[in-house]
């Protein structure tokens, strides 16, 4: 038994761009002002409630309601009008298809939607190579480690048989904080100082060097 989770967004997509554009039309929607776009970047992972909370922390609770529920119409609506980018990353597919051809259990924990995920996997075609699918609607928030210890409670997976594949530093510490080993990625949203800090085993620039690392996962 081994089993690989990773993140969506920043490490199996880059999903950035529909982000930002959804969080625009959430923020003018709620009547406030556009947040930077860096700053959008660097809360993709956390929960959308507590994304808008970090992004407009003086916004009375109605305000960043508000912003939730237009967030949520944005994104959808993109989505219906097929407008919606959230392309694989290079190579992201064939390592997916080699690791679960090769016995690997894949799982997915992330801040997105149920609805969000399951679309984003059945557009790319690689829904069917994952066992479990965790999202912010039925836990709390990362760092918290519950998404992830219901992944490997869902794969029958024990936390030194797993190991958790993320572009953020709160991928690093629900990792941390679930006593899985933790691999981050240098293409995503956070800097590779960050993850090292938030306990990053190692980070990887390439698939080639992600799949290498993963070659090292004993199973226990």
């Amino acid at each position: 038994m081994r089993l690989a989770v990773f993140d969506c967004d920043g490490t199996l997509v880059d999903g950035q761009a529909a982000v930002c554009d959804a969080m625009d039309a959430a923020f003018a929607q709620a009547g406030l002002p556009a947040p930077d776009r860096g700053d959008v970047r660097r809360i993709v992972g956390l929960s959308l409630p507590q994304a808008v909370r970090v992004l407009a922390p003086e916004a009375e609770p109605d305000r960043q309601a508000t912003a939730v529920d237009a967030y949520k119409a944005a994104f959808r609506a993109a989505r219906d009008s097929g407008s919606l980018e959230e392309p694989l990353y290079p190579d992201m597919a064939a390592l997916l298809a080699r690791l679960h051809a090769s016995g690997w259990q894949l799982a997915v924990a992330t801040g997105k939607s149920d609805r969000g995920l399951a679309a984003c996997l059945a557009s790319h075609g690689i829904d069917h190579l994952f066992c479990s699918l965790q999202t912010a609607d039925r836990h709390a928030s990362k760092p918290d480690p519950a998404m992830l210890e219901a992944a490997l409670a869902e794969a029958g997976a024990e936390p030194a048989q797993a190991v958790m594949i993320g572009d953020t530093s709160f991928d690093m510490a629900m990792a941390c904080a679930a006593g899985v080993r933790a691999i981050g990625v240098a293409w995503g949203y956070h800097t590779v100082s960050e993850l090292v800090a938030a306990g990053a085993d190692a980070v990887a620039h390439t698939m080639d060097e992600l799949e290498g690392l993963l070659d090292r996962q004993p199973p226990a």
